[in-house]
């Protein structure tokens, strides 16, 4: 307590020190300023000199008195605020005058939003000058003939016209602020729904911004993986955000970026919870369908999260604690050109026992040895000893090269470990779990000429899983899975006109996984290591009609995939057209038609039921060609949106066809668990959303039906239900805000998942093979119970003092304490009876919150 309280009162000294003396310099300079006439006659009189100058130059010309009695030094800061020419005849005499030309620059803003405006054409009328506004909104153009006339213009508002003179470089330069062109509102651009902070862009894709993210029921921090889940098609059906399932696809054909960098690991504690540290990410895209082909990998879907990329002028940062974890970020600016970010967060698992962290580990390790051996008889002899945290930090350092050109370098490290150890009399049994994500990635983003840009971006990325299991006596198995990646990509964007763009680029992927096993008892040693290497061209158009009522985009993308390291090397050529086309309709109307084909090569493969503890069983994988094909998906969508006043309505049909699957990447529990038998699967459904939302209230109903079917030819039946397939989904959840206080609350249903039943009756177990094994029915020919289950959450934001803001939240996840069963499977214990094996949704769990930002 006495160190926080150190590093509070240290925030407010320097936030005193940055800030008011600044306040003062300002207060003190604002009010020495004076008209430059009278200054200039002061000057004469005080060094003995003569300036010779036209009155109506001068004459309504203020200056800001500098703090200097050096005359050289009062003359270039005559020059810097007036920007007049100044001339010296001699010792004594000075000609000042107008300047021909002046260099020009400003910040265009919208009136309304008060964000910035990229994009926009400035324009010197009556020259062939012109440059469009960068990111930020910036623009800056040298030697502009002082008489001209400059027009600012972008669709959606009213064009500006401004003299050079009003816009002459300064420090800092002025703030041009744009009107919205009303006659043109009736354009259906952006929803925003559910909550603040989630925008459904003219794309379709959904735009997630943290800092203006409002609240969830059961959230009380905007965990990335857990928010997006609130959308219509996007669930778990295991209650986590590392086995994320989009319109019926496995987890590992999500493609998730961090800072344009591939993640291989996605959560903590066994994926409860996002290993994604949220304040320091600016905004997250997810995309369903109609990807851009800048992206490949992802059959399913792209969750592309980036960070702050924006140099500010002072220091922002925040801390704060829950049940399970604290963290600390901030943003520190070491010069205009130069500023670092920074974000670290650890669990404290290791050190107390929490209500939210009872919860979680009971559900985590509710069918593993370390479960099974709390719940067995404790003799007075044995010692358990249990150890469990959880990590992450990132980095991440900002220069602006020039007013045209951006550097970044990004790094991010994630760690979850977990060691058991059980001391008995016959020895000593132990079992660690090491899971680490660590990834370096790079930036330039450069702008030749107002109409093409390029962005250049290389990354590395290792991700680990080490276990051990280490029995007193009996069989051990070592098992680590490693994967490495190396990349470089190259956009590149040229604008052929006001309403049409042109990306090209190149992508260059190296991938290599690792899958070691040792077992002893008897002896068994596999080291299976694969590098594929992945050419990819891409190249797209991108139109959005003057009145922005039609926007499409269509493009192509060039794979060229080789496999270096298998006994069987191949090459193969995928070519992968995307669509993505909406329309207005009517005022608040617009439908889209979306389409995309897909490939990817890594894949987890979901190994023994009892490896890595039970409870994180998924290995990474590169595809071969035949044992395990490239993965390869085409979709198309239908759908239409309404967006008026404070309604939105939006139905969407969808059907997806995924070639290239195996049983081992898609967690069969049954007969079929061990084939490898290779497939497919045909998802189609539809999605509906409706949302009423006010200034105060947010209120939705959204329903998903989906048929999600496996094709195995080798497999009889050959075609049954898929592990994913949830026919219905239905989200009845609103939010309250009033003043300082926000609340969520919210039920989530959905139809149980298929599983496996044992053949009843003697029949049940095989007997003449060895080991013995289970005698199933036809795959997938049962269902697990109907799933509900409700949340709230509640926020409460207040200020400590005039700099340092702050919040306490508290959530229940799992109101009613509903049992929900997750998943049932089967094994023959050492009695060579049927065991049945129910997974278990959370129990209540209570969750608390504290932070402050500053």
């Amino acid at each position: 307590m006495l160190k926080h309280n150190k590093y509070v009162v240290f925030v407010i000294a320097l936030y005193l020190f940055l800030l008011v003396p600044y306040s003062n310099w300002a207060q003190e300079n604002s009010a020495q300023k004076v008209n430059l006439i009278s200054y200039l006659e002061e000057l004469e009189r005080e060094f003995n000199i003569k300036f010779s100058y036209v009155d109506q130059d001068l004459g309504q010309l203020q200056f800001s008195v500098p703090d200097t009695d050096s005359l050289p030094q009062i003359l270039e800061e005559l020059r810097k605020q007036t920007l007049l020419d100044i001339t010296k005849l001699n010792d004594r005499y000075f000609a000042i005058s107008k300047s021909k030309f002046v260099d020009i620059c400003a910040n265009v803003v919208d009136n309304f939003e008060n964000s910035t405006i990229m994009n926009a054409t400035v324009e010197v009328l009556g020259s062939n000058i012109s440059q469009i506004t960068d990111l930020e909104g910036q623009f800056k153009i040298k030697e502009v003939p002082r008489n001209a006339n400059i027009a600012i213009k972008h669709l959606g508002f009213k064009t500006k016209y401004l003299s050079a003179e009003e816009l002459a470089a300064n420090n800092p330069c002025k703030t041009i602020l744009l009107s919205p062109n009303y006659q043109q509102l009736e354009e259906v651009v952006v929803y925003q729904f559910l909550t603040t902070g989630i925008t459904k862009e003219p794309d379709a894709s959904i735009e997630l911004n943290t800092d203006k993210f409002g609240i969830l029921p059961g959230l009380i921090e905007p965990d990335v993986l857990q928010t997006i889940q609130a959308l219509p098609g996007i669930k778990s059906v295991d209650e986590t955000v590392s086995d994320i399932n989009v319109r019926g696809g496995t987890n590992d054909q999500n493609l998730v970026l961090w800072d344009g960098i591939k993640m291989y690991h996605s959560g903590h504690f066994f994926g409860l919870i996002s290993a994604f540290n949220p304040y320091l990410i600016e905004n997250v895209n997810i995309i369903k369908n109609g990807t851009s082909v800048q992206y490949g990998d992802g059959v399913s879907s792209v969750i592309n999260i980036r960070t702050r990329n924006d140099i500010g002028d002072s220091f922002v940062g925040g801390a704060g604690f829950n049940l399970l974890s604290g963290d600390v970020f901030g943003q520190l600016p070491l010069s205009e050109k130069v500023s670092v970010q920074f974000s670290g967060r650890r669990s404290t698992t290791d050190i107390i026992n929490t209500p939210t962290y009872n919860r979680y580990f009971d559900k985590v390790f509710q069918d593993s040895e370390v479960k099974e051996n709390n719940n067995s008889s404790n003799p007075e002899n044995t010692v358990r000893d249990e150890n469990f945290y959880f990590y992450d930090f990132t980095g991440k350092l900002l220069y602006d090269i020039n007013e045209n050109q951006k550097a970044r370098l990004s790094f991010i490290n994630t760690n979850n470990h977990l060691k058991y150890t059980e001391k008995t009399e016959e020895g000593t049994a132990k079992s660690l779990l090491e899971q680490t994500n660590l990834s370096f990635g790079g930036s330039l983003e450069s702008k030749w000429t107002p109409r093409w840009s390029t962005h250049l971006n290389l990354y590395y990325t290792r991700y680990n899983l080490d276990s051990q299991n280490i029995p007193s006596q009996s069989q051990q198995l070592f098992q680590s899975n490693q994967v490495l990646e190396k990349a470089i990509k190259l956009n590149s964007n040229y604008n052929l006109g006001q309403n049409l763009n042109w990306l090209n680029g190149y992508q260059l992927n190296e991938v290599g996984i690792t899958n070691f096993t040792q077992v002893t008892q008897p002896a068994y040693r596999s080291n299976i290591k694969g590098v594929i290497m992945t050419h990819s061209l891409f190249s797209e158009l991108d139109y959005r009609s003057k009145n922005e009522k039609f926007n499409a985009r269509g493009g192509l993308r060039l794979n060229y995939i080789k496999n270096l390291k298998t006994f069987k090397t191949f090459d193969e050529v995928i070519l992968e057209p995307r669509l993505n086309i909406n329309y207005a309709l009517t005022d608040g109307l617009k439908t889209e038609l979306l389409g995309e084909f897909k490939s990817q090569t890594t894949n987890q493969i979901i190994d023994l039921e009892q490896n890595f503890l039970g409870i994180e069983k998924r290995r990474w994988t590169l595809s071969d060609n035949e044992i395990l094909p490239i993965t390869k998906s085409k979709q198309i969508s239908l759908g239409i949106n309404y967006d008026k006043n404070t309604l939105y309505v939006g139905v969407e049909g969808f059907y997806k066809k995924v070639d290239g699957i195996s049983t081992a990447t898609q967690g069969f529990q049954n007969q079929d668990q061990f084939n490898g038998e290779i497939g497919k699967y045909d998802v189609s459904g539809i999605e509906f959303l409706i949302n009423k939302k006010t200034a105060t209230y947010s209120t939705w109903l959204s329903y998903a039906y989906n048929t999600n079917n496996y094709t195995f030819e080798n497999i009889t039946p050959n075609q049954f239900p898929n592990n994913l397939d949830i026919r219905h989904t239905l989200t009845f959840a609103g939010t309250y805000t009033y003043k300082s206080f926000r609340m969520g609350l919210g039920a989530n249903y959905h139809t149980g998942r298929p599983y496996t039943k044992p053949q009843e009756g003697n029949n049940s177990i095989i007997l003449n093979v060895f080991p013995n094994q289970i005698n199933y029915e036809d795959p997938n020919s049962s269902r697990l119970p109907a799933y509900l289950r409700a949340d709230a959450s509640f926020i409460y934001n207040f200020k400590i003092s005039e700099g340092i803001k702050s919040s306490v939240g508290a959530s229940v996840l799992n109101l009613l304490n509903k049992k929900n069963i997750l998943n049932i499977y089967y094994r023959i214990n050492e009695q060579n009876e049927i065991e049945t094996i129910e997974r278990v949704s959370l129990g209540i769990t209570p969750n608390f919150s504290f932070r402050m930002s500053f």
